[in-house]
């Protein structure tokens, strides 16, 4: 059984101080978080558990009221459920868990197993992927979402009419929650565990990435290598003040700006392939 290492840490700032602890710990290797009024829990998974360990390199990263506790999957889940509510984006799309009653009158319902994978749409960049995607035109485009978490957006692309929609994660555990996913809504997407590494020889019409600054910097030219022209490119997981520096690194692959949205300091930007 998989054990995941829970990090309770006081946060009584507020307001930002939520969204730069995300961005920091996720840099530590945290990749499951849960915010509460006054404290911030984050979830990293773990094969030999060392509570000291972990409770010096928060301290080391300046994070000092922190509470360290080992948790099973059961654990997780049951947390999730305690917490998980659905989103409704405008009039058009839900994301529920199996849990949740479905919802009248939306043209997008999607069923969201909601485990240790990033992508529920209660994230600021979740939610803003998905908005940008509800105002695309997915009509018979090949798509590819990497860093896929739940593969929620490729969800999203096929229900939109997408004739190829790829997922794509490094992690095990979300390329299998996400294969979970694929089935409870019976969609059509493929997925696979693997990065931007695998995909070479490969091409598509439109490209979502919402991971986090650093491996978005890194893989914006293997992006712009396998985007097909007049392609684009939508990236979230980073801040307003990170966007000067997406698209510099987007204008040197050939790649120009064509919109971006915010939500709490989080941004969503689009970028075409001329």
């Amino acid at each position: 059984m998989k054990q995941f290492i829970e990090a309770r840490i006081s946060l009584k700032q507020g307001g930002d101080a939520f969204d730069i602890a995300v961005a920091r710990l996720s840099e530590l290797g945290f990749d499951g978080f849960l915010e509460e009024e006054d404290h911030l829990l984050a979830y990293c998974e773990t094969e030999e558990p060392d509570s000291e360990k972990v409770l010096h390199k928060l301290h080391s990263e300046g994070f000092h009221e922190v509470e360290i506790n080992l948790i099973g999957n059961k654990n997780w889940n049951a947390e999730w459920e305690s917490s998980f509510a659905p989103v409704q984006i405008s009039d058009e799309l839900v994301i529920r868990a199996p849990f949740h009653k479905p919802v009248e009158g939306v043209k997008y319902d999607i069923i969201i197993e909601p485990k240790m994978s990033f992508g529920t749409a209660h994230h600021e960049t979740t939610y803003l992927m998905l908005q940008a995607i509800l105002g695309l035109d997915l009509n018979k485009r090949e798509v590819l979402d990497m860093g896929s978490g739940t593969g929620v957006l490729a969800i999203l692309a096929w229900m939109k009419g997408a004739t190829q929609a790829l997922a794509i994660d490094n992690d095990e555990w979300a390329y299998n929650n996400a294969i979970e996913n694929k089935i409870r809504n019976n969609a059509d997407i493929e997925v696979e565990q693997g990065d931007a590494n695998s995909l070479k020889g490969r091409c598509f019409d439109i490209i979502f990435a919402n991971i986090n600054r650093n491996i978005l910097l890194d893989d914006i030219p293997k992006y712009d290598a396998v985007l097909n022209s007049g392609g684009s490119l939508l990236m979230s997981g980073f801040y307003t003040d990170d966007l000067p520096l997406i698209t510099e690194k987007c204008a040197e692959a050939g790649l120009e700006f064509k919109a971006s949205q915010t939500k709490n300091n989080w941004v969503a930007a689009i970028f075409i392939k001329p």
